[in-house]
């Protein structure tokens, strides 16, 4: 693999813990790296729910069959 596949790759959370693919402090050093994206926190408050409609009533049952 090309150097910049690796390097996307060198954080993927499924490798980490494969034995030698990154030590603790290279890990902290590339997470202390990646950009500050808190002002994209989507902070609208929770749509207020819907009430349930109420239950249908139940169907008649069906005609008996005299198998006819």
């Amino acid at each position: 693999m090309d150097q910049e596949s690796m390097k996307r790759l060198r954080l993927d959370r499924r490798l980490q813990r494969r034995r030698g693919w990154i030590d603790d402090q290279r890990l902290q050093e590339e997470i202390g790296s990646l950009p500050d994206v808190a002002d994209k926190i989507d902070d609208r408050p929770e749509p207020e729910p819907a009430e349930a409609p109420a239950p249908a009533e139940p169907a008649p049952p069906a005609p008996e069959t005299t198998g006819y």
